[in-house]
């Protein structure tokens, strides 16, 4: 039988008051707590965010940011994400190399049921990845919803909500999020 965890890493419908689930959100909380109140580029600032994500390469986070583990998420070389950064990383969160999140990206790859039973009473959720490539830019309020991939140059208008996915090369804004025009990145 499978832990709630590996329900919830296999996008499976889990319950997130889970003892192992709710500890390690805690250990993200505190980790949360000593990079939000840390200057940025001091050694504390640094040793929080590798341990938010371990797979780091240059990540560069200003506080304040929020994450719900931080182990799911699996950014690239160079990732910068601006104040007020949220991402919900039940599910995997792939940030490719080059991204930049403007302040007060959302990106959520949480879900709940529809139905009051499964929601309310019985507190379940699932989440689903979400895929952002390489050089990709999201601009100021932008919400990612679950399940999106951003494929690589692409550039996400601020104030958009995106609902589907956004090919390579692509400027996408809106509400909800729609191509505006190919991006010439020869």
């Amino acid at each position: 039988m499978k832990t709630e965890k590996e329900k919830m890493l296999a996008g499976e419908p889990y319950l997130a008051w889970d003892k192992e689930l709710y500890s390690e959100r805690i250990r993200c909380r505190r980790t949360l707590q000593v990079l939000n109140d840390s200057i940025p580029n001091t050694k504390s600032w640094r040793a929080a965010i590798d341990e938010l994500l371990p797979e780091n390469d240059n990540a560069y986070l200003e506080p304040p940011f929020r994450c719900d583990y931080g182990s799911n998420i699996i950014a690239g070389k160079n990732f910068y994400a601006n104040f007020n950064c949220v991402i919900l990383d039940v599910a995997r969160v792939y940030i490719g190399d080059n991204v930049m999140l403007a302040p007060n990206v959302q990106i959520y790859t949480a879900g709940h049921p529809l139905e009051k039973v499964g929601r309310v009473d019985e507190g379940v959720e699932f989440g689903t990845e979400i895929h952002i490539g390489d050089n990709v830019w999201i601009g100021g309020g932008a919400i990612i919803c679950p399940g999106v991939r951003i494929g690589d140059n692409s550039v996400i208008g601020a104030g958009s909500v995106v609902t589907k996915d956004v090919p390579a090369n692509m400027v996408a804004a809106g509400n909800p999020c729609k191509v505006i025009k190919a991006i010439d990145n020869s």
